[in-house]
């Protein structure tokens, strides 16, 4: 089976769509339901933060782990493959450091 996609117009509407605007996607996905600030945390701590408070966040919502050690930018997809987790996103946070945003999958 092909799909086909739909040509956009210059306004970001679907060629021959409906007149209403179009949702905007949220930047990155769902808030957090748990923010862990591990700023100023030297490798392996925001991992251990990590490890130790995402039994908190229900299944299937998302923990935010705030860190600027540039280390954990390894160690936290690394932590999520080896824990089955589900690594969702990186933002570059605007005082530096990093946000990792990961979905507990059990």
């Amino acid at each position: 089976m092909r799909f086909r996609s739909r040509a956009r117009r210059e306004d970001g509407r679907h060629a021959g769509g409906a007149a209403g605007p179009e949702p905007a996607p949220q930047p990155g996905g769902p808030p957090p339901v748990l923010v862990i600030d591990a700023l100023g945390r030297k490798c392996p701590i925001p991992i251990i933060m990590l490890a130790e408070r995402i039994r908190e966040v229900p299944v299937g919502e998302i923990v935010a782990v705030l860190a600027d050690d540039v280390a954990a930018r390894t160690d936290v997809p690394a932590w999520c493959r080896m824990k089955s987790q589900d690594f969702v996103w990186e933002e570059t946070l605007p005082r530096g450091g990093w946000g990792f945003h990961i979905r507990r999958c059990y």
